[in-house]
């Protein structure tokens, strides 16, 4: 019997003491970063592995629901979302695109990280290796109407490193994210877009 105690009191203490999981890692990190501000680069690969096109940009989200890319190289492209809505504006085109946020878009990266959905409802959650301070989740989306196989997020020392999508047309997207910053307060005109005068508007 004092055995058996004795191995309950240790388990139990193992429990308290325990490191967090990859998944109550993330979970946590969304929960604290309600402002984010971040450098990126973003690469396309092929399915050999080859980049195919490389981007370079800043990153602003703010929790619930509302993110914006600015893309400044090679192309100006912004890409902006507040109350269930995204815009896709595109300098060189001189145009933007509307669109709501439903299952069509739902994977987009910032999302993830908006606090706006329930990553448990939506996806299967499976923590992977952990490499020096570097860790990383992989998400596994349950709708078989996904535009992605999976989605995998990185964290170093509990704050956001970077994200991996792979869709279904073999292709990888890598964004690597520097100068991460987790601010009190972003300025509000930052998720509003005001189509630049001669622009062609579509929404869809």
């Amino acid at each position: 019997m004092r055995k058996i105690l004795g191995l309950v009191l240790l388990l139990c203490a193992l429990m308290v003491h325990a490191e967090p999981t990859a998944v109550q890692q993330l979970e946590n990190f969304i929960a604290k970063a309600k402002n984010i501000q971040a450098n990126f680069v973003q690469n396309s690969l092929s399915e050999s592995g080859s980049v195919m096109q490389r981007s370079e940009g800043t990153f602003y989200l703010q929790q619930p629901g509302k993110f914006r890319w600015n893309y400044q190289k090679p192309y100006q492209q912004e890409i902006v979302s507040k109350e269930g809505k995204v815009w896709f504006y595109d300098a060189d085109l001189e145009q933007v695109i509307i669109k709501k946020i439903d299952e069509s878009i739902g994977d987009t990266p910032a999302l993830l990280l908006s606090g706006s959905i329930d990553l448990n409802t939506k996806y299967t959650l499976v923590g992977q290796a952990k490499r020096g301070d570097l860790l990383w989740l992989k998400l596994i989306p349950k709708s078989s109407d996904s535009s992605f196989k999976y989605i995998r997020v990185g964290l170093k020392n509990d704050v956001l490193y970077g994200m991996e999508l792979s869709d279904n047309f073999g292709q990888l997207t890598q964004i690597i994210f520097s100068n991460v910053k987790t601010p009190a307060t972003l300025d509000a005109s930052l998720f509003e877009f005001v189509a630049p005068p001669g622009t062609d508007v579509f929404e869809g």
